[in-house]
């Protein structure tokens, strides 16, 4: 009877074998599965993901990609093996080279093993050609990686394909690929554990009571959900975030958390009915964007964030004293060294987030990121926040300590 479940698929597993043979779905450039642990999406990608590039060509390169090599070994290839072996496909494995050899049917093709761990991993899939990919557990993997995969299938008639679990829901691959999939050519697929008849209900249930939190949301949901331990946890996008925002505001200030190697982010910040609003924002992160910006570079993105606006002040990180007299220099804004004074200042935040003081433009999309990633390190015993993902909450807490605490319309602001 195990035996039987385990040659059992569901519709969601049987799609994922048959999709690119149906000519409903040819038109598309690939696949994305994502969801809970355990529901099957990986093997049978894999298992369709093989018949595919053997059935479609010869003498061809692919890419099989992970976050590491052994796990992408242990994850996938170790399985995938298995079922090349019942298929009566021939399999040589160059273990010290990473790649594999699979004859069929008078046909070969290389599949070249990658592992994605870090930015530099995108160096290491440069220069090859590729019929097509597959990346296990996307989420996991940097950006570069990812893009530099995907600008490596260039032969005639490549599919992509991306499986994973789900991370925080402004997680890059989530907005940039998974939101916008239609847009890209690529199907989308959601799995969860239902869709995997091999788990006995036994083993469901122990999930559903093992788990807890946002483990619990991502892995046995399968959904995209914020970490716990949020630093903001009473930020809520329903209340908080407005689609435009308003155009006549009475006065306007910028605040900057500036980085060279780690980002630098502004944020523009207007009132109106003592209520202030984030309405617009600079991010640039020198390492998402391979090259580092100078002072008067991140100057003249200052400039057009605030644009015709007249600022009260600029409110900037203490430590940018080069930047500092950049602003200085050019005359043209009363600039002020931030209070960073961090715990008092998150808690000021948070006050001014409660009390429905502070609003944020969905334009703003690096805030609203970060919101659901800045967390408080819970291993060190102390009341700090995990120094990750803080840049435009650092550059927000700058601009509330800024703030008169009498009226929180009015501003302490003294030049240094």
């Amino acid at each position: 009877m195990s035996r039987k479940r385990n040659l059992e698929f569901s519709d969601k597993q049987k799609f994922l074998f048959k999709w690119w043979a149906n000519p409903a779905y040819r038109k598309y450039d690939g696949i994305i599965c994502d969801g809970a642990v355990r529901s099957g999406k990986t093997s049978c990608m894999a298992l369709s993901f093989l018949l595919w590039s053997m059935g479609r060509f010869n003498g061809k390169n692919f890419g099989l990609c992970g976050k590491t090599i052994i796990g992408l070994r242990r994850n996938l290839v170790t399985e995938l093996l298995k079922w090349a072996e019942k298929l009566g496909l021939t399999v040589m494995e160059n273990v010290s080279k990473n790649y594999m050899d699979v004859d069929f049917g008078g046909k070969r093709n290389r599949y070249y093993l990658f592992g994605g761990r870090d930015e530099a991993s995108a160096a290491l899939i440069q220069g090859v050609t590729l019929a097509g990919i597959l990346m296990d557990e996307t989420a996991l993997m940097p950006r570069s990686f990812v893009e530099q995969a995907v600008a490596r299938c260039s032969v005639r008639g490549s599919k992509l394909w991306f499986n994973c679990n789900p991370d925080n829901p402004y997680h890059w691959f989530k907005r940039e690929w998974i939101d916008k999939a239609a847009e890209k050519n690529l199907l989308y697929k959601h799995f969860e554990l239902n869709d995997n008849p091999s788990l006995s209900e036994e083993v469901k249930r122990r999930y559903e009571r093992l788990y807890s939190g946002a483990f619990y949301e991502r892995f046995v949901r399968g959904k995209w959900s914020a970490a716990e331990g949020l630093v903001y946890p009473m930020f809520d996008e329903k209340k908080y975030v407005i689609d435009e925002a308003p155009n006549d505001c009475e006065r306007f200030a910028v605040s900057c958390d500036y980085g060279t190697v780690n980002p630098s982010s502004f944020g523009l910040w207007g009132l109106k009915d003592d209520i202030w609003y984030r309405i617009g924002e600079y991010y640039y992160d020198s390492a998402r964007e391979g090259s580092r910006r100078t002072d008067e570079e991140h100057y003249e993105a200052l400039e057009n964030l605030a644009g015709e606006r007249e600022l009260d002040y600029v409110v900037c990180d203490p430590s940018a004293a080069s930047f500092i007299q950049c602003i200085r220099r050019h005359g043209k804004y009363r600039v002020v060294q931030a209070k960073n004074d961090v715990i008092s200042g998150i808690r000021r935040t948070q006050d001014m987030i409660r009390g429905g003081r502070l609003r944020f433009a969905s334009e703003c999309k690096d805030i609203l990121r970060e919101f659901t990633l800045y967390r408080w390190e819970e291993s060190s015993g102390k009341d700090c926040p995990i120094k990750e993902n803080d840049h435009a909450m650092d550059d927000m807490r700058y601009f509330v300590c800024s703030l008169e605490e009498d009226t929180g319309i009015g501003f302490a602001a003294i030049s240094v």
